[in-house]
């Protein structure tokens, strides 16, 4: 079949493309790209990442769809990326339309839009896709000239804040209902039917889509929720999640598409497990992927020869929450090894626990470079760390960290996060006590003569953003002047420490994580803040260079929103949450039984060790049924 000459006929001049920073990221034409015909093809779907082209190149879960979808015969899907400001003040001079990478198609001809949403902080690059785009910015203003918009990933667990922008939302794993949806598009199509038919059919039909126009939300005088129900008879009350639980069968990419300029990440990334048996209070991740699934280890051999063949990369890495949890690590890192040792690739092995199996399997993948450990205790207490149930002792990261000094490294990351809930002065002054111990334990167990150079410990602090569907939702968040105190105590805690010239202190910004804090449990209202401030300007909000938190401020207060509404105030036992018509798996007694065992500093076992009842076990599978499986084996 001779497809259309799509490589020579860009959307883009040679004058603006030699004129904005990077313009590779605008060509399309990348290898293992996909091209159909148009005319053969019955739903024309562009998948978005609202960052620009490198970030949005590194995100697994669009390769993921983009591999599904272009399966199908009778859908072609193509990718677009937020452009950059220089070329989007381009676009909007010469009113150059938004187009999609491979047909360089302007993305309203499309049937679907699908903006994957990761980062609450990138809603504003939402409104410059549809902007550009040409497509208006509420739903209710929509009719059938242009897309469905329909969002997805892990901010669809709280899509109240971004909701008036969007016409519908997947809740879960995307390899489950999508081809429901394409099909009850093409039928309401063949049948006459409108934009509003399509969306009520979906919301009635179509397991995990949330229509958020067919839900009403009414208020309480002081602000908080008090109804959140369904307009019409039919929509569901409660939109439960979409979950793979044959992860072997699931689609995979095992040619993903490479990105033409450097990606932040430049390898293939080999998906070994989804969830995480932790437990940790803070994660969402942990909560909104249970329950653990892994792949089995003749899968993930076979893939990952497949993708190396298929790219020419020279590094894959493992995608996990916990790598070390996963059962056959030590046997499928032998196998990369091998075959990596034969084609010259590197192996990356992230979320790995600091423990004696793990330092072993890294230092077989490290055996030649000794590059920085990476590990995250959170808190600098053993009181603070029992709160939030990372389940890890100071003893286990000075064994750890002996165990890795004994193997050569002499450079680790550590990972706290500062406004922990019950924190006090102590457990922060915790975290440059814990620094100092490690470097001293360099110095005290390492000979001089086997020593890799001076040991340096890098301490890096965020701040806690309480999140939904996790213990701590019901948490207040700190706000940015006692975010700033307590990362100034830090600092000034690890000055005063003997061994602080081998302590290097970063912290994130504060501006940037209460503004998170309000978008992660916000409401319905919160949405016009967000148009306010892309009108005002706002725009790459992830961004340093680019964040305006003065702007943001004068959107809040023209609105009329409170910001400590959505952040310092502690939630009620029964108050309704803008999340709560979601049912993510685990249910909500099961979290508040976590968050009061949190302030009573009770450690709960992992899923491994002993279920806790969170409900993931009516999924039928992963790790809530391995005993018995195991047992009838």
């Amino acid at each position: 079949m001779q497809l259309p000459d799509f490589k020579n006929r860009l959307a883009l001049p040679d004058r603006i493309l030699l004129s904005v920073d990077k313009p590779a990221r605008y060509i399309g034409g990348e290898v293992n790209a996909v091209y159909k015909d148009p005319e053969r093809v019955n739903i024309r779907f562009v998948m978005c990442f609202p960052d620009v082209y490198e970030i949005g190149m590194s995100h697994l879960g669009i390769q993921i769809l983009y591999e599904m979808f272009n399966r199908y015969e009778d859908v072609w899907c193509e990718r677009v990326y937020s452009p950059w400001t220089d070329l989007d003040r381009i676009m909007r001079e010469e009113k150059i339309p938004l187009f999609a990478l491979e047909s360089q198609d302007p993305v309203r001809e499309f049937d679907f839009l699908g903006i994957t949403l990761q980062y609450e902080m990138c809603y504003t690059n939402i409104l410059q896709i549809l902007d550009l785009a040409g497509i208006p910015l509420l739903s209710k203003d929509r009719g059938d000239d242009v897309p469905i918009v329909i969002g997805g990933g892990p901010c669809s667990y709280n899509p109240e804040p971004i909701a008036p922008f969007f016409d519908l939302f997947y809740v879960g794993e995307g390899e489950t209902a999508y081809r429901q949806l394409l099909d009850l598009y093409k039928e309401n199509r063949a049948a006459g039917g409108d934009r509003n038919s399509f969306l009520r059919r979906a919301a009635r039909e179509v397991p995990g889509m949330y229509v958020p126009s067919l839900y009403e939300v009414t208020y309480h005088k002081d602000g908080t929720i008090a109804s959140f129900l369904p307009k019409e008879p039919g929509v569901p009350e409660k939109v439960r999640k979409e979950i793979v639980m044959d992860l072997d069968s699931a689609p995979y990419p095992e040619k993903p598409v490479i990105a033409y300029t450097k990606a932040v990440q430049d390898r293939v990334v080999l998906e070994i497990q989804r969830g995480c048996i932790r437990g940790c209070r803070f994660c969402q991740a942990g909560q909104i992927y249970r329950p653990v699934r892994e792949k089995r280890l003749e899968t993930l051999k076979r893939t990952a020869l497949a993708m190396l063949e298929g790219t020419g990369q020279e590094e894959i890495s493992l995608n996990s929450l916990s790598s070390s949890d996963y059962s056959h690590l030590e046997e499928l890192v032998d196998f990369l090894m091998e075959t990596c040792r034969e084609k010259k690739v590197n192996i990356s092995l992230p979320s790995l626990r600091i423990d004696a199996f793990s330092l072993d399997v890294m230092g077989k993948v490290q055996d030649v470079k000794k590059s920085s450990l990476t590990f995250a205790p959170e808190a600098g207490s053993q009181r603070l760390r029992d709160v939030i149930n990372k389940g890890l002792t100071e003893e286990a990261i000075l064994q750890g960290a002996a165990l890795a000094f004994a193997g050569g490294w002499s450079r680790v990351k550590l990972y706290f996060m500062l406004g922990l809930p019950t924190e006090t002065e102590e457990d922060i002054r915790g975290i440059a006590e814990l620094c100092n111990k490690i470097v001293a334990l360099y110095y005290e167990t390492v000979p001089k003569e086997k020593r890799n150079g001076p040991v340096q410990i890098v301490a890096s602090t965020s701040f806690f953003i309480p999140k939904p569907f996790t213990p701590f939702q019901w948490a207040p968040m700190c706000t940015r002047e006692e975010f700033l105190q307590k990362a100034g105590l830090t600092r000034h805690a690890v000055h005063e420490q003997l061994n602080q010239k081998r302590i290097k202190y970063n912290w994130h910004e504060a501006d940037v994580s209460v503004l998170e804090g309000v978008f992660a449990r916000g409401d319905r209202r919160v949405a016009q803040v967000i148009l306010r401030a892309y009108q005002k300007g706002c725009l790459y909000d992830a961004w340093a260079e680019t964040f305006r938190y003065d702007l943001w401020l004068a959107a809040f207060e023209e609105c009329q929103i409170d910001i400590g509404f959505y952040t310092a105030r502690e939630r009620g036992k029964e108050e309704i949450f803008p999340w709560d018509f979601l049912d993510c798996g685990v249910n909500k007694a099961y979290l508040w039984r976590e968050w009061e065992r949190a302030q009573r500093a009770e450690v709960s076992p992992n899923c491994r060790q002993s279920c806790q009842g969170c409900g993931a076990a009516r999924f039928g599978g992963g790790v809530c049924f391995e005993a018995k499986e195991g047992a009838a084996g």
